[in-house]
C-alpha cells in the first residue's frame, strides 16, 4: 500500500483542512511534512469548528495516528497551546501524536527577527509574512545553527537554549529590536519542553514500517504551489517545499512509495499577503467573492485577495506535482453569478504565454486572457450527486478539467463534511 499526498494547488487557503478531514476515514496515518504555524486548516464537524495550525487534521478522528514531520518548523509554545485547546475539547492525543525528533524549533527570537526584518523592507518589497518566525527558523536550519526536537531530550537542553537566546539578542540588536529577557524566555520554553517530551521520537521508522504493513498514509500539505520556495512567486513565498516533492524530503518516506497526488483547487482564486496575482479583482466582484466565501485567513484573520479562476497556475501545479485528481472546493460560492470568467492564458509584453514566468516582476505584468462561461444561478450546497448539479456547473467543472488535464475526484459544495461529493477513490494505492 502506498501513500497519498494532498497539496494546495494555488496560493494556499484552498480548503485542504476539510478535504483532509473527509479522507481521513480511509487513512491510518495523517502526516504534516512542511511549514509551521503560519498555516491554518479549518474543519467543521457538526456545529463545532476547529482551526489547526501545527497538528494534522486527522487528530479529530479517534484512532488515527498523526505525525509532525521533520520538514516542519515547530514553535513549542504554540504547539502546547494548540494541544491544550484540543484536549479541553475532548481530543485525546496520547499515543496518537508523534513529533519527529528531526523537526526544527521555532524560538521566540525567530518571531522577533521575522517581524524586524519585515519592518525594514520598503513598500513593494514586503513579503506579507505572518511574523510567526518561519523564515528565520528555516534560515537557521540551512545555515546549520538551529535547534531540533531531538535536542529537547538532551540533559543540557537548558544550556543550549540559553546560549542560543544570548546569541540571538545580538542579532535582534542589529536590526533595532529589543532583546529578550534570557531567563524569562528560557523558563517559558522549558515548561513547554516538559509537556512535549513524551510526544517526541523517530518518525522515519514508524512511517516506513506502516507502509510495510500495507497501512494507508495521507500526507497533509500546507500553503500551496504558488507559495513554494522553489516554484512559487519568489520572493513572495513561504520558506518550505509546498509541492509534492516536499513530502518525501519532509518525512523520510521514499518517493517510490508515493501512490498518488491529490491537488486541492478552489473554484476561483485567492491570495493572502503581498506579491503578484494576475486575476485579482479589486472591485465589487472581488468583494462579493470574499464575502460569500468567507475569505479571511485562518491564521491571521487577514482578508484574502480574490479573483477569477486561474487555469495557468492550476496547470502549472499539476505539472510540478504530478497531480492525479482535483479536489475542487467552494464551487457553491459562485452560485449567484450569471457569468463566470476563467483565465486560460496570460499576455506578457504582447506575447501569449500559458505557464508561470519565473520572475515575480514578470508575473506582475501578466494580463489574464479570459473566456466567459454561463453561471447556474441556483444553490448547489445541498446537492449530493454530481448528476444532480445544474448543467452549467457541470460544464464549468469540465472546462477546468480540460484546461488543466486533470479530472476531478472530489467536489466540495460547502464547509460541512456532508456537503461533499466523492467522485473517485482519492486515496491511491
Amino acid at each position: 500500500m502506498g501513500a497519498t499526498i494532498l497539496i494546495g494547488s494555488q496560493w494556499g487557503d484552498e480548503g485542504k483542512g476539510k478535504i483532509i478531514d473527509v479522507l481521513t476515514n480511509q487513512a491510518d496515518w495523517v502526516v504534516r511534512y512542511q511549514g509551521g504555524n503560519n498555516a491554518g486548516h479549518t474543519v467543521e464537524i457538526g456545529a463545532e469548528q476547529y482551526i489547526l495550525h501545527l497538528i494534522p487534521s486527522g487528530i479529530l478522528h479517534p484512532g488515527k495516528r498523526c505525525v509532525i514531520g521533520h520538514g516542519m518548523v515547530v514553535d513549542p509554545i504554540a504547539l502546547c497551546e494548540e494541544m491544550s485547546e484540543l484536549e479541553e475539547r475532548g481530543i485525546d492525543m496520547d499515543g496518537r501524536l508523534l513529533i519527529s525528533d528531526r523537526a526544527h524549533l521555532v524560538m521566540p527570537y525567530h518571531r522577533l527577527l521575522d517581524a524586524g526584518h519585515e519592518k525594514l523592507l520598503a513598500d513593494g518589497e514586503k513579503i506579507g509574512t505572518t511574523q510567526r518566525g518561519i523564515g528565520p527558523t528555516y534560515a537557521d536550519k540551512i545555515s546549520r545553527t538551529g535547534l531540533r526536537y531531538c535536542d529537547l531530550l538532551a540533559d543540557d537542553i537548558a544550556d543550549l537554549m540559553r546560549t542560543q537566546i544570548e546569541r540571538s539578542n545580538a542579532r535582534l540588536a542589529a536590526i533595532g529590536s529589543d532583546p529578550l529577557d534570557v531567563e524569562t524566555t528560557l523558563a517559558s520554553l522549558m515548561e513547554a519542553v516538559e509537556h512535549l517530551k513524551p510526544f517526541i521520537g523517530d518518525a522515519i521508522v514508524p512511517l516506513n514500517d506502516a507502509l510495510e504493513r500495507d497501512e494507508k498514509i495521507l500526507f497533509e500539505g500546507a500553503q500551496g504551489t504558488m507559495l513554494d520556495i522553489d516554484f512559487g512567486s519568489y520572493p513572495f513565498v513561504t520558506s518550505s517545499s509546498c509541492s509534492a516533492g516536499g513530502a518525501a524530503t519532509g518525512t523520510g518516506v521514499p518517493p517510490h512509495r508515493i501512490a498518488g497526488v491529490l491537488g486541492v483547487l478552489k473554484a476561483y482564486t485567492t491570495r493572502v499577503g503581498e506579491g503578484p496575482m494576475p486575476t485579482e479583482l479589486k472591485d465589487e466582484m472581488g468583494e462579493m467573492l470574499r464575502s460569500e466565501g468567507g475569505e479571511y485567513g485562518a491564521t491571521t484573520g487577514r482578508p484574502r485577495r480574490c479573483g477569477w479562476f486561474d487555469a495557468v497556475i492550476a496547470r502549472y501545479s499539476a505539472r510540478i506535482s504530478g497531480i492525479d485528481r482535483w479536489a475542487l472546493t467552494k464551487l457553491d460560492v459562485l452560485d449567484k453569478l450569471d457569468k463566470i470568467k476563467i483565465c486560460v492564458a496570460y499576455e506578457l509584453d504582447g506575447r501569449r504565454i500559458d505557464t508561470v514566468p519565473a520572475r515575480s516582476k514578470d508575473l506582475e505584468r501578466c494580463v489574464p486572457v479570459y473566456e466567459e462561461v454561463e453561471g447556474w444561478q441556483t444553490s448547489i450546497s445541498d446537492v449530493s450527486r454530481h448528476d444532480d448539479l445544474p448543467a452549467a456547473a457541470k460544464d464549468y467543472i469540465a472546462r477546468i478539467e480540460e484546461l488543466t488535464g486533470v479530472e476531478t475526484g472530489i467536489l466540495s459544495l460547502g464547509p460541512r463534511r456532508d456537503s461533499t461529493i466523492v467522485l473517485d477513490d482519492c486515496l491511491f494505492g
